[in-house]
């Protein structure tokens, strides 16, 4: 992977982020109208493809590589489990201010271009005619109203503008330029910036400030708006506001979109139809307005049959849902069903790594958890290579949950560090623990006299969850260490988390296992709640101190440090030095258990979906799952070509 901006540049000169010979041109002589808004054009319903676009639209290449020029049509099928999923929609198409590309680049895709000065200074410029999927235009002011009104309104954003907008603790300021440039200007630099606009779920910096001002205080009288939430079930003004502000989420057909489909289901169903935004910014080499497929219609059913359902032909795109032990029975009916099975491989740091949780509430629990010679021999503890075998069919990686090879910051210790099964040094540093005490079970005995039992906590999402940790379990039981499995609904486990309720949960790994110099570190450092060893930690730096404990561990404290060296350094060798050290103290302090890491996921491709890549990486951030690949360029072969 390489990183489209280089940061030894950027903070000595003025840096324009953006290639004119990639997505800058101005718009082709002749356009295409797309044939099934013809109709809307001819009745008035809709301005032609030429009022539509941007006067510099995105054009999309198609000269290299495996991809082709398609046609305009056609429905795509997907299979989802809960009417929640209706966000994937935004993380799939991902329409993004800055988006990575297929080799990991950062570039320009909503914006036009951005002009960087010394890592401080964002300015940022838009598309000129660029409209939202109402029509109306998409200008600075939508930037305007999201910071002013919404990111620093404390009745709507009570921790302020989100982590990412801070550099040094300090906020930016914000400037419109005209009604086409917007700047954010730090006092010190902030290179989490652009890279943070291109995630799977951005901080969406913009609003649609036309339809959201109806529902503001600041724009509509209160007691109107007050009358009108209650009717709504909202308790004030505020909270109608967000629940109608919610563009990742994508539940509110009304609110304006950039996306290149937009939702006309109201949930909950279990059929949400997705209709082509007739204003998409994007445009092919030939003239045709994106996306090519005019509309994708998701089913909702029992997650356990979407195998059995995308085996037969029920989806014309799939991976969510499907795992590896499914790929034999999917290849199995490729030709009957009429789909080809490819094999993406994950790149999370580790497919799943335990979580010790350094805040859990019983007090013998977290100190246990937070000695690092017991993480170290419950992580010496586990047999990974047989894990390996009898699931994974040796296709996997074995190792901690630690940056992937494919990685520049790759070392292979980080990997090997305490991954390696020796129950002889296991025993012995829980010996030195002083666990020396065992029931009649043969289980070693805490403090108080309670048998060593770690209750795990899992989603139970899949069987692939309890395959894992009874091969782990058995292992453990080797060192004295009984394994419990608790299975429990996603939100049930993050509640209990974060009140510290439990010992250890069983989640997957590094969100990005495949990061460059460039890459910002805080994933490593206690930055979140939803980092699932020391939620409080993490939530502590995520509200700026309003809730949760700040970190009381030298190690925590180190990273913390570390992470705000690596956003002051100027040179990309001082940010390669400071991943390298929080690589180091992680590999050193297990502070997560990685398991396996680099598995294969099945993608269903129907044999009419075209453009969609044989090879490819399946990730949530970076990547975006299908999102780097670009869906708004995949096309349906139509039902008269014989292709």
């Amino acid at each position: 992977m390489r990183t489209f901006i280089s940061l030894g540049i950027i903070f000595f000169s003025v840096l324009p982020v953006g290639n004119a010979k990639s997505n800058n041109f101005e718009r082709p002589l002749t356009l295409i109208e797309t044939p099934s808004l013809e109709n809307f054009v001819t009745s008035g319903t809709l301005p032609n493809v030429y009022k539509r676009i941007p006067h510099s639209p995105h054009i999309t290449s198609f000269r290299h590589g495996e991809r082709s020029l398609g046609y305009h049509g056609g429905t795509l099928k997907l299979l989802m489990a809960r009417p929640k999923d209706i966000r994937l929609i935004v993380v799939y198409s991902y329409a993004r201010l800055m988006k990575y590309n297929k080799k990991f680049d950062l570039v320009p895709d909503i914006l036009r271009r951005v002009s960087i000065r010394n890592g401080r200074v964002y300015t940022l410029h838009l598309r000129p005619g660029h409209k939202w999927s109402d029509g109306h235009s998409f200008t600075s002011e939508d930037f305007r109203y999201y910071w002013q009104d919404i990111a620093n309104n404390p009745m709507l954003s009570p921790s302020g503008p989100p982590e990412v907008m801070r550099a040094d603790g300090k906020l930016p300021e914000f400037r419109v330029i005209d009604k086409h440039t917007v700047r954010f200007a730090w006092s010190k630099p902030n290179p989490d910036f652009l890279h943070s606009l291109a995630r799977a779920r951005p901080p969406f910096i913009f609003r649609p400030a036309h339809y959201l001002k109806k529902f503001h205080a600041r724009y509509t009288p209160e007691a109107t708006l007050s009358e009108y939430a209650l009717k709504k079930g909202a308790r004030n003004w505020a909270a109608l506001h967000n629940k109608l502000d919610n563009p990742y989420k994508n539940n509110n057909v009304k609110l304006p979109t950039l996306q290149p489909w937009v939702n006309t289901t109201n949930g909950p169903s279990e059929r949400f139809i997705f209709k082509r935004n007739p204003y998409f910014h994007k445009i092919d080499e030939a003239g045709r307005q994106l996306p090519y497929i005019d509309q994708i219609v998701m089913n909702i059913v029992d997650k356990k049959i979407v195998p059995a359902q995308a085996g037969t032909g029920g989806a014309d795109l799939q991976a969510r849902y499907l795992r590896f032990d499914n790929y034999t029975f999917l290849k199995n009916n490729e030709e009957r069903a009429g789909y080809n099975v490819h094999l993406w491989r994950n790149a999370k740091g580790a497919h799943m790594a335990l979580y010790p949780n350094l805040n859990a509430k019983d007090v013998i629990w977290r100190q246990l958890n937070r000695d690092a010679r017991f993480r170290r021999a419950l992580s010496l503890g586990i047999h990974r290579r047989e894990l390996n075998r009898v699931l994974y069919f040796g296709q996997a990686i074995e190792g901690q949950n630690t940056v992937l090879p494919a990685s520049g910051l790759y070392k292979k210790k980080y990997r090997e560090a305490y991954a390696q099964f020796d129950l002889d040094l296991a025993n012995q540093l829980l010996d030195e623990i002083g666990l020396t005490q065992y029931n009649k079970q043969n289980i070693r005995l805490l403090p108080d006299g309670r048998p060593l039992e770690i209750i795990v906590e899992t989603a139970g999402e899949s069987t692939e969850e309890p395959d894992v940790l009874e091969l782990v379990h058995d292992s453990w039981q080797k060192i004295g260490v009984k394994l419990l499995i608790k299975p429990s609904h996603r939100n049930v486990i993050r509640s209990r988390i974060y009140s510290g309720e439990t010992v250890m949960s069983l989640f997957s790994g590094l969100e990005n296992g495949l990061p460059t110099v460039s890459s910002s570190p805080a994933e490593l450092a206690p930055t979140r709640q939803t980092q699932y060893h020391w939620p409080l930690w993490g939530q502590y730096r995520e509200t700026n101190g309003q809730a949760g404990v700040a970190p009381d561990m030298p190690p925590a404290k180190k990273l913390l440090s570390l992470l705000q060296k690596w956003r002051n350094s100027t040179t990309l060798e001082k940010r390669e030095q400071v991943w390298h050290q929080m690589l180091e103290i992680h590999a050193s302090q297990v502070f997560t258990i990685g398991l396996i890491s680099g598995t294969l996921q099945p993608v269903v491709v129907s044999k009419k979906l075209q453009n969609v890549p044989r090879k490819g990486i399946y990730n949530w951030d970076p990547g975006s799952h299908f999102g780097i690949y670009e869906p708004d360029t995949f096309w349906l072969i139509p039902k008269n070509d014989k292709k």
